[in-house]
């Protein structure tokens, strides 16, 4: 398979998984693992075109960033109290981050890792839905601050591929008392400064092979992912929040723990 059409494809899994809770970086290294390809060529470029998912949330929520924005600049109450629950839910991963580095990226090179992860995951959303009851969206600037900066440690869990990002925040979030569109809405805001520092990150920490061009895997395939990721996230984001707002997330449960042990299993008797 060409490097294009392989980057097109896990640009389309990587839009489609990005903010379901069924981990998209778990996906994305079984997938690269299913392909044949060697993982450490694939790192950057998996982390890059996370990228085009956290554009399609700008633009999916433009207007709301605008007004938060603006309204920061005259100290209105609801964009200072919004602006602080995502620096503080984003907070803990990057200090957890940057410490967790080194066993991360040893992670990031194990598929079992993510297929036990997935599974465990899928367990832990079904226990979740059965105890935690709906509650009223009030929206993310409404949250209180200590329930902002435990989502964001909760979020830390997802330093471990298969877990999900989405997830972890997500059912954090639902165990805290936070409605599930709300939920939803605050993983999606919490990806920008998240995805935007890890993939900073990567490319600072590890320049060499990426942005001197000695990689397999070029800028080329990197665009073609990112453009690609990020009009199927597009698509995703709005279907996904109108989705969970009528039902459950259940679904995804039974998905993750399908995949996670039947990837398990193929990988155990590869």
């Amino acid at each position: 398979m060409s490097l294009t059409l392989t980057a097109i494809l896990l640009g389309i899994l990587e839009g489609l998984t990005e903010f379901l809770p069924v981990s998209s970086t778990g996906h994305l290294i079984l997938a690269t693992e299913l392909f044949g390809y060697d993982p450490g060529q694939w790192a950057q470029f998996n982390i890059v075109i996370q990228l085009g998912a956290v554009l399609a949330v700008v633009v999916s929520y433009w207007s709301l960033f605008w007004n938060m924005g603006t309204g920061l600049l005259r100290r209105e109450a609801e964009a200072v109290h919004f602006t602080r629950n995502i620096l503080l839910g984003f907070l803990p991963a990057a200090v957890i981050g940057v410490f967790a580095k080194d066993a991360i990226d040893v992670m990031l090179e194990t598929p079992l890792v993510v297929t036990v992860a997935l599974v465990i995951g899928g367990i832990a959303i079904l226990v979740v839905e059965g105890i935690v009851k709906p509650k009223e969206d009030v929206g993310v600037a409404a949250m209180p601050w200590k329930t902002a900066i435990a989502i964001g440690f909760v979020q830390c869990l997802a330093m471990i591929p298969g877990t999900s990002r989405s997830a972890s925040t997500i059912l954090g979030a639902l165990a805290l008392g936070v409605g599930r569109k709300t939920a939803a809405e605050f993983s999606f805001f919490l990806a920008v400064p998240t995805m935007l520092g890890a993939a900073t990150y990567k490319i600072l920490s590890e320049p060499d092979a990426l942005l001197s061009g000695t990689s397999a895997v070029g800028w080329d395939e990197i665009a073609i992912g990112f453009f690609v990721s990020f009009f199927v996230a597009l698509i995703v984001i709005r279907a996904f929040v109108t989705y969970i707002s009528k039902h459950g997330f259940a679904p995804f449960a039974w998905y993750r723990i399908i995949i996670g042990s039947a990837a398990f299993l193929w990988l155990w008797a590869a």
